[in-house]
């Protein structure tokens, strides 16, 4: 079988001829394919190995520390990834070069047609659709639009849960006479591009003006297309974008083939896929203010939020997210947060000692 071993050097592969070997076994291995010597690894299916700086993070993971466990016991098999730490320097090896006579190789037709890069509309998402919680997308839209006037960009990452069904439970702004400039699909296809998933979804809110001269708002949601993100992961991109550069329009490095032309400009629509919208009614409350306003938000706004919902269980009482934000601040963020969040997200009972916190927080400003 094959592994892929993960090191500051990229990504490598080590052939495996029995499965049942053990970890002493697989170093062995690495040393006689990659160079790197046994006493210099450390290895683990840990990705954050590679973000560690001292010889003391390194001791920290110890999943493969034991060099008699097979690696059967981790899951492993062909295919796998794994992550490589090693002390020192080494030499790796480039591809080899074969010779190709005085004139080069021969190119046909169509090796000229595979080594242009062609971009057209893809029509299928890979995220069916996104549905929206429709108190969260409504304080959203009517933020932007009546405090803002949509005079100043407002961003974020949606948050929220995947259903066995694939259904989302989340919530994102802001446009002109084009969906994207080739400033923003520069930061979407980025963003896209670091979250490793092909389901990514990049939502708007627009303001557009409707027949009776009236202000129209509303979400869209779009994928940046397969191609867009080949383009930007191998470079293709102009990123020195121009103040007098056309925003529809993005620049790229070298011709791509755009229908019949090459051209170095590409409308920024064709990197866009429409993902379809829904919207639900979320578990979670909206009635508390939202941080990342002009407004700040004080705990003063905890204690009129608690003194409005005495009426209903605790655990209903602090089920909101931008609640559970304010209260974080003050709160042991590995044990006391996710206590709580289990708590709203099972809607349990909330253990006494919270409750007398969260109350002595509110009535404390």
């Amino acid at each position: 079988m094959l592994l892929r071993i993960r090191s500051r050097d990229g990504l490598e592969r080590v052939s495996v001829d029995n499965p049942r070997v053990t970890v002493s076994q697989l170093k062995s291995l690495i040393q006689s394919q990659l160079q790197i010597p046994v006493h210099n690894q450390t290895l683990s299916t840990n990705q954050n190995l590679l973000l560690a700086k001292t010889h003391e993070d390194l001791l920290r993971f110890t999943d493969m520390s034991n060099p008699s466990t097979p690696l059967s016991a981790l899951n492993l098999s062909n295919g796998s990834i794994l992550f490589l730490a090693y002390e020192g320097e080494r030499k790796v090896a480039g591809p080899p070069v074969n010779p190709a006579g005085s004139f080069g190789r021969k190119m046909t037709m169509d090796d000229l047609i595979a080594k242009q890069m062609r971009v057209s509309r893809q029509e299928n998402p890979h995220c069916e659709l996104v549905s929206f919680d429709r108190d969260c997308a409504n304080a959203f839209q009517q933020y932007v639009n009546e405090t803002l006037a949509f005079a100043v960009k407002r961003g974020g990452f949606m948050y929220g849960t995947v259903s066995e069904e694939g259904k989302v439970e989340t919530i994102s702004q802001d446009k002109k006479d084009y969906t994207l400039s080739n400033k923003e699909v520069l930061q979407a296809a980025e963003l896209h591009a670091e979250s490793g998933l092909k389901e990514w979804v990049t939502a708007l809110v627009k303001l557009e003006v409707n027949e009776d001269g009236g202000a129209d708002v509303h979400f869209e949601a779009f994928q940046m297309s397969d191609v867009c993100i080949r383009l930007f992961k191998e470079g293709w991109f102009e990123s020195d974008i121009g103040v007098d550069a056309d925003p529809k329009l993005s620049k790229m490095k070298k011709d791509v083939v755009v229908g019949v032309k090459d051209t170095k400009e590409v409308d920024n629509d064709f990197f866009l896929v429409v993902v379809k919208i829904f919207d639900h009614q979320g578990p979670l409350s909206t009635t508390f203010p939202i941080e990342n306003r002009i407004t700040q938000v004080t705990m003063n706004a905890l204690k009129n939020h608690l003194d409005r919902s005495k009426s209903v269980s605790f655990v209903k009482r602090i089920s909101d997210f931008h609640l559970l934000l304010l209260v974080a601040r003050f709160l042991d963020l590995n044990a006391d947060v996710p206590a709580l969040a289990e708590c709203v997200q099972t809607q349990s009972s909330v253990p006494e000692g919270y409750q007398l916190l969260i109350e002595s927080l509110a009535s404390a400003y």
